[in-house]
């Protein structure tokens, strides 16, 4: 395909004109971009015409499938009716008004208001602002820290990234920020001492915030964010009775919970919310990808009363609340989000992620549970993951430096499956309409790319199938 008249490829034009995301410069330099043009329901095709089946989603988000008319119809409708405006100084729009009434129908625990941004990223600044915020506004202006855990990914702006438990998200930036904390991540299979039970590990994970907050002081400490699962960690899922013991450990001090909803939300793991699946009570939710379905860019961050009742009582005294973005509750945004959740609703894709997501489970545990290159298979509803072992009984992982995860995640690209390399875990989160027999043509081709990349590692001499 011709970027311009000259003939000049697109993928030339992107290498000598874009700095790309999470992308090593010198691969994007000598590679060049795979540019996609097309989507339909699972489906990609990139500009040499070759169909993919994404099994990511795109990143995590694009729920509803790709080229609903109905998210077309409604941002176009918007575009002609009112294409901008903004929501500073008490200005709205229709299409943000109806879209936060009905995300506080639809929410988790005990919301009150809604507030909109751009990005996963931006919304868990707003949130780290809005402990901030609430705390100096009730007298506690100490009470400002907040715990992360290792492995987490919670965006890349300057707070979010430092709430990251990713540690190249910090290296050569300089974070975290002070302030930002991580305890240990509920990864059973790497981290649990072993021979150690579950609900062991989940009280060796909760006594461990609780000693943290402790040691720390908790007059210092203002939050703690998770995510229900852990979405580019790894596909982390958590041990039982981890969050309830976690939720009484915060209330013990007066500690607020974040639940970033950015990958679990609107239907992912089953449910419409990873809070519905987990028993948590939020006192503040991270919404994107999926609220828009990655249509249209746009977050929201839900305000719980408790939070609410702090900000309204303060008010008068403490005059506008000055933050805010330009696009905070674009009306297009807003127009396409209220389409997505309305699809999300008419075609009943939260009980097909629940259906469709047990088979996905079951046929990945069954396929490839076994497998000699294969430690585990994990994961809840639409979302999984595949961690590759150099020794299957041993848990032993592979030498970095071998890249299996990125060599497995390329084989599947030749055999048209789009997933992701999370180190050595390779992760799995299709839209919601994916159909059991598509889901049969994800795991062959998953299969043949696996078996092709086992054969290639016995044969370099790094690797042998252990009886």
């Amino acid at each position: 395909m011709s970027g311009n008249e000259t003939g000049t490829s697109l993928a030339e034009i992107d290498r000598r004109s874009s700095l790309h995301p999470f992308t090593s410069i010198a691969d994007h330099l000598a590679h060049g971009p795979q540019v996609i043009v097309e989507g339909k329901g699972i489906r990609v095709k990139d500009a040499e015409g070759r169909e993919y089946l994404d099994a990511m989603a795109g990143l995590w988000c694009v729920n509803v499938g790709y080229g609903r008319p109905e998210i077309v119809e409604a941002a176009r409708d918007q575009l002609e009716r009112l294409p901008f405006y903004h929501s500073f100084a008490s200005m709205a729009n229709e299409p943000a008004i109806r879209l936060a009434e009905r995300l506080l129908e639809l929410a988790p625990g005990r919301m009150s208001r809604v507030f909109f941004g751009n990005s996963g990223s931006d919304a868990n600044d707003t949130q780290v602002k809005l402990v901030w915020y609430y705390n100096n506004l009730r007298g506690k202006p100490a009470k400002k820290k907040i715990i992360a855990r290792r492995r987490s990914y919670h965006g890349v702006t300057l707070g979010a990234a430092s709430m990251t438990g990713l540690g190249p998200v910090h290296a050569s930036f300089d974070l975290p920020l002070p302030g930002f904390l991580h305890v240990s991540t509920p990864y059973a299979y790497r981290e649990a001492p072993e021979g150690m039970s579950e609900r062991a590990f989940t009280d060796l994970l909760v006594r461990e915030l609780d000693e943290r907050i402790e040691t720390e002081g908790p007059d210092t400490v203002g939050a703690f964010i998770a995510e229900p699962v852990m979405g580019a960690g790894g596909v982390l899922v958590p041990p039982a009775g981890y969050f309830e013991g976690v939720q009484q450990v915060l209330r013990k001090h007066d500690v607020l919970m974040i639940a970033d909803e950015v990958i679990c939300g609107f239907g992912r793991l089953g449910a419409m919310f990873g809070c519905d699946v987990y028993s948590i009570e939020p006192d503040l939710v991270t919404l994107a990808k999926g609220l828009t379905s990655g249509y249209v860019p746009m977050s929201a961050c839900l305000i719980s009363e408790r939070v609410w009742e702090v900000l309204e009582r303060e008010s008068p005294a403490t005059g506008a609340f000055t933050h805010g973005y330009t696009y905070s509750g674009h009306p297009v945004a807003a127009a396409a989000a209220l389409a997505n959740l309305h699809l999300l609703e008419r075609d009943d894709l939260v009980a097909n992620a629940q259906s469709a997501g047990a088979y996905l489970q079951m046929s990945l545990r069954e396929r490839f549970a076994r497998h000699p290159l294969v430690g585990e298979v994990r994961g809840i509803g639409l979302i999984a993951a595949i961690e590759l072992a150099a020794d299957r009984e041993r848990r032993t992982p592979f030498d970095p430096a071998l890249q299996v995860g990125r060599r497995l995640s390329a084989k599947l690209l030749d055999h048209g499956l789009i997933s992701r390399p999370l180190g050595d875990s390779l992760a799995l989160s299709p839209p919601l309409i994916i159909r059991e027999e598509e889901i049969d043509e994800l795991v062959e081709r998953f299969r043949r790319g696996l078996d092709e990349l086992a054969e290639e590692l016995i044969v370099e001499g790094v690797w042998k199938v252990r009886g």
